[in-house]
């Protein structure tokens, strides 16, 4: 894989969660450290799962993702994650369909069939019960007309073979994903993982060549013939390989790890996790970097961002997450073990010249890593 250059600009990277981020509950060593790094050099992280929202949001958490875009429910709900909002996410788009159809023909097709309404943030509805584990969220039994009463994201379909039913419960209008033999998602007509994205590459202003998506599904389909370089994971199923333009390691050989390293410059793999973070932002920044801090309540900081002077303005390049929680005094010392040394202040003064910035923080301060 070819690194990318400073000069290109920057990227989508889509990713699936369950056997591309996430190894059967486990975090394979190394991720957060990648993932940290592309971030820094300024591509858009975005999480695109099967998961429900309520799934979304704690293994998001672990991997460091608490702000930025998520795809959930395959395609059926876009959120913005803010660790800064009162529940940690604001639901920017939910695709909902009329699950009367669709349920009905389930159950003329195999009357045993469970069925399980999606509710956002919350849980699901469900006709029946489901094991622990099955469905991420709480659950509620209800009656069926509850459960076609009103507009649904996603419903879910568990019953013996009802995959081979495929094509009967698609003819309703409806998109069907089988995530199993004995299991199939529902959602609206059209909606996938590669519409939500699309939706979030044009908010960003992003070209279409310069998106990357990783997965291991049947359910990643879409979201790889929608990239612009679309990896599977080594151990996804032959259709799903076929499908995209490389292949690399299974889950357990951390193969996400060398498709986020191929998206940023290469750095001193000695440097600590902010001193390499800081180094990737000024190697693959348009321009001159400042590195620009706000406080929370105390001395820790609650945000550390690269700026770039990009045309005479400067602009937000990309955040630093291990300086959440550091000090500026860390933030000085992370950029001189990255061979950064910044302006000082005047003769004999041995401290940062550090100056404030205001506007976006309450207490906004900028180290600018030369003497623009």
């Amino acid at each position: 894989m070819n690194a990318i250059t400073v000069t290109d600009t920057r990227t989508l990277v889509a990713l699936d969660v369950d056997g591309t981020l996430v190894d059967d509950g486990r975090v394979p060593p190394g991720t957060v450290d990648a993932l940290d790094l592309a971030r820094a050099a300024g591509h858009h992280i975005v999480l695109a799962t099967g998961r429900s929202l309520v799934g979304l949001l704690p293994v998001a958490t672990r991997l460091g993702l608490v702000d930025g875009w998520g795809v959930c429910s395959n395609g059926a709900v876009t959120v913005r994650l803010d660790r800064s909002a009162p529940s940690g996410y604001d639901v920017v788009e939910g695709r909902t369909f009329d699950p009367a159809e669709v349920i009905q023909r389930a159950l003329d097709l195999a009357p045993g069939v469970r069925i399980a309404a999606e509710e956002v943030g919350w849980g699901w509805k469900t006709s029946r019960p489901f094991e622990p584990g099955e469905l991420n969220g709480q659950q509620k039994l209800v009656t069926l007309d509850d459960l076609t009463a009103r507009p649904a994201t996603r419903i879910v379909l568990a019953a013996l073979g009802i995959r081979r039913y495929t094509d009967a419960l698609h003819a309703t209008g409806v998109t069907v994903t089988p995530m199993g033999p004995d299991w199939a998602d529902i959602a609206g007509r059209g909606v996938n993982k590669a519409v939500a994205l699309d939706g979030i590459r044009q908010h960003l202003r992003i070209p279409p060549e310069r998106t990357v998506a990783v997965g291991d599904g049947v359910n990643d389909l879409p979201m790889l013939a929608w990239a612009g370089r679309s990896v599977a994971m080594g151990h996804a199923p032959a259709i799903v390989r076929s499908a995209a333009d490389e292949t690399t390691g299974t889950i357990t050989d951390g193969g996400v790890l060398p498709v986020l390293a191929s998206l940023v410059p290469a750095v001193d793999s000695s440097l600590s996790p902010l001193a390499a973070q800081i180094a990737t932002a000024e190697a693959s920044a348009p321009g001159s970097v400042a590195l620009r801090v706000w406080h929370g309540a105390g001395t820790d900081l609650s945000r550390c961002e690269a700026w770039a002077l990009k045309d005479g303005r400067w602009t937000r390049h990309a955040p630093i997450p291990s300086g959440v929680g550091a000090t500026m005094r860390a933030i000085e010392t992370a950029a001189l073990e990255a061979g950064l040394p910044y302006p000082r202040g005047d003769e004999g003064r041995r401290r940062a010249q550090w100056r404030s910035v205001t506007g976006d923080g309450p207490a906004g301060f900028e180290l600018p890593l030369s003497d623009v």
